[in-house]
């Protein structure tokens, strides 16, 4: 029986790769591709594919936000972070969402079938390239009381934080996360205050600082 797996990325040529060579395993399917978090979210609930590949950073809804909505509708599915980044901040947030693995994308693709069928068989698989980041952030967790990730914000605050970043208006906000704009204009305020942050400038660069966003591509 094959291994059913989503494909998230918002860039469409390595999702062309990914699906390329992965459709030349016998034991695995792409079933379909999303190209950011909130597509990922919405397929993973249709399709219920036994593995999802995600990018970290992605626009609209990020990795680590997208791995926390689709594990909570559907705790089954098997999420491998797949991201360029080797930082300890989105390491740890994407397992701390709950991914059963993490790859680096320069890594060779027999790694990535490897890390698929071992996640697959219930188990995690950690990048030997990612493992001493996580031993290391471990360790600095132990040694301090004191973390200042993200987390001062709920999940929903971050959302807003992630589309006001990239640029969204108060509208298009309220569009694409279906509530109202004086809901947006509400989570607004109350970020703003959280964070003791009084303009987009100053927001943009906490949500890059705390991975909620890239803006690099």
């Amino acid at each position: 029986m094959s291994t059913r797996i989503l494909l998230a990325d918002d860039h469409k040529i390595t999702r062309q790769g990914l699906r390329s060579l992965l459709e030349k395993q016998k034991d695995m399917e792409v079933v379909a591709e999303a190209d950011n978090g909130r597509s990922a979210v919405r397929l993973a609930a249709e399709l219920a594919p036994d593995i999802v590949i995600m990018d970290v950073t992605m626009p609209d809804l990020n990795g680590i936000e997208a791995t926390k909505q689709i594990l909570a509708k559907s705790p089954d599915i098997k999420i491998i972070a797949l991201s360029m980044h080797s930082d300890a901040l989105f390491v740890t947030e994407m397992l701390k969402s709950g991914a059963a693995g993490y790859l680096l994308k320069d890594c060779a693709f027999e790694e990535l079938t490897r890390a698929i069928r071992t996640v697959a068989d219930d188990k995690t698989y950690l990048s030997p390239a990612i493992s001493g980041v996580v031993i290391e952030d471990y360790l600095h967790r132990l040694a301090t009381t004191e973390f200042t990730g993200p987390d001062i914000l709920t999940d929903r605050e971050k959302e807003v934080v992630q589309l006001m970043a990239e640029g969204n208006s108060t509208k298009q906000i309220a569009l694409k996360l279906h509530i109202s704009v004086k809901t947006v204009e509400t989570h607004r305020r109350q970020i703003m205050s959280k964070l003791d942050i009084h303009n987009v400038a100053e927001l943009t660069k906490y949500a890059i600082r705390k991975g909620i966003t890239s803006l690099e591509d």
